[in-house]
């Protein structure tokens, strides 16, 4: 067992005039499970790059581990040609025969090591690059976002795997997978990181309990601070009444007064109880805004369903799609209707055809798509003057300023803003292109425009890939409250039990 000791870490991107760190230290073991936490844009792959030695920084990382890094980044060449046939140019030394005995334990056949990379399947890509990953010996593994764009049978495949597995640090927002395979947390909190032991229900339990104790606390102080203010005011006004007494004092005239000696002494008592109160308030007020540092607060967001007047919005019946020149349909008799109300998810292996099937919706819709090269038998009917709202799962064609996408689509840019804020997106962030955004906040651009949207319906393609806990949790609120009709894919476990009112098998 080895140890990597952070040390007053300060980093900062050229160009940029906030740090993404700050003096920051702590210390990890290298035979943790560790799953890594945080907010969108707090810097969970940056400080992976800051390990693997990516960029010049302040402070110390000490570390006998050597690291490896999942996803490997794959060049266009390298796409095109075999695993088996590239191992060494993106992990050197290493031994086939590792990568098949790691394959075996993903439930996944060596065939797919000697097929084009291209060719394989989001599911087949990550199990082949996992089992290269753990090819090799006493590394320290730093594994960002695993289950993004996998199937429910891949994600269990991947979960049970590295549930068997330890030295690896996890980005990942997956509550499921994070409950199943690390024994401790690593938390970027607001203003501070924390580490600690368990997993990620676990460190949830303990946080809210924290985040309680902390609101109480807070509310004790304000109480005790405006105790406090009412004093300091009481106690000056004394002291500035007795004050003005010593002024034209006649000692023989008025020989029952006090002396001027004593009633100076009583003031300045009095003048420095109030130094003493401020002092405290002062001190009071320190603490409170410490207890509230890393309080996380998600505000409630809104969205304006559109209602329209027809009962079914979406009716399918034995529907089948199949490319055309392709061999085998892509699913055949698929039969469902989505009502008003309903939240409807689409679930099925990947490559299942649930993505064409939205597209062909849309389609429907009367919202252009590129003519899709689709064959389609059966029916499937979209209601008369339907409106739509999208979000599609790639964010390939987000580019130039938020101005301008709010100018494209449509939208309010201050209120589009103002949801950004709600989904904690910082302000810094509104002045850069969306090139530069991290893919979480490349998926929030998205959601929030969706939200902005008045629709009948609302379609989303995978919605929470990179998208963080608390943003998620902070959507689910959102559709149990206002209860938008949906049809919706989404691989998060969690999501789909508490959203979806039906769920289509494909």
């Amino acid at each position: 067992m080895a140890q990597i000791n952070v040390n007053n870490l300060t980093f900062s991107y050229e160009g940029r005039f906030d740090n993404i760190f700050e003096d920051v230290s702590f210390s990890i073991d290298t035979d943790w499970k560790l799953g890594f936490l945080g907010r969108n844009g707090k810097g969970k792959t940056t400080f992976l790059n800051l390990l693997l030695g990516k960029y010049q920084y302040n402070g110390s990382i000490a570390a006998s581990a050597v690291f490896d890094y999942f996803p490997y980044p794959l060049s266009k060449g390298q796409m095109q040609r075999a695993l088996a046939d590239f191992l060494e140019e993106i992990k050197p030394q290493c031994e086939l025969w590792r990568v098949i005995c790691e394959l075996e334990q993903l439930c996944e056949s060596a065939e797919i090591l000697c097929r084009p990379f291209v060719t394989l399947s989001p599911g087949e890509r990550t199990k082949a690059l996992l089992s290269v990953l753990f090819s090799g010996e006493n590394d320290f593994l730093l594994i960002d976002e695993p289950t993004n764009h996998l199937d429910e049978r891949a994600r269990e495949d991947v979960k049970r795997y590295l549930s068997s597995k330890k030295g690896f640090l996890l980005v990942s927002h997956d509550r499921d997978l994070l409950d199943s395979c690390i024994d401790h947390v690593l938390v970027l909190n607001r203003k501070s990181i924390e580490v600690q032991r368990g997993n990620f229900s676990s460190w949830w339990e303990n946080k809210q309990r924290k985040d309680q104790f902390a609101k109480a606390q807070n509310d004790k102080q304000r109480k005790e601070i405006g105790r406090l203010r009412q004093a300091v005011s009481q106690s000056g006004a004394w002291a500035d009444k007795n004050e003005g007494t010593k002024i034209g004092y006649d000692p023989i005239k008025e020989h029952d007064r006090p002396t001027r000696a004593y009633i100076g002494g009583k003031t300045k008592k009095m003048q420095r109880r109030v130094r003493q109160l401020q002092n405290r308030i002062n001190h009071e007020i320190e603490e409170k805004e410490g207890l509230l540092a890393d309080l996380e607060q998600p505000v409630d967001l809104k969205i304006v369903p559109l209602v329209h007047h027809k009962e079914t919005l979406i009716e399918a019946r034995d529907y089948a799609l199949r490319y055309e020149g392709g061999k085998e349909p892509l699913f055949t008799d698929l039969t469902f209707a989505i009502a008003r109300g309903q939240r409807i998810a689409l679930h099925g292996r990947n490559g299942c055809g649930k993505s064409t099937l939205i597209k062909m919706i849309l389609q429907k819709a009367g919202y252009a798509q590129a003519d899709l090269p689709i064959a389609e038998s059966g029916t499937c009917r979209a209601a008369a003057g339907l409106v739509v709202s999208y979000v599609n799962q790639d964010t390939s064609m987000l580019e130039g300023g938020i101005s301008r996408f709010c100018l494209r689509h449509s939208l309010d840019e201050s209120l589009f803003c103002a949801v950004l804020r709600q989904l904690d997106m910082e302000r810094a962030q509104f002045v850069k292109n969306m090139e530069d955004y991290s893919e979480g906040q490349k998926k929030k651009i998205l959601l929030a425009a969706s939200l902005l949207t008045p629709a009948h319906l609302y379609i989303w393609d995978e919605p929470l890939n990179y998208i963080d806990v608390f943003s998620r949790m902070q959507i689910e609120r959102l559709l149990l409250q206002y209860r938008p009709t949906m049809l919706f894919v989404e691989h998060d476990t969690r999501f789909r039990e508490e959203i979806a009112t039906a769920v289509v098998e494909m």
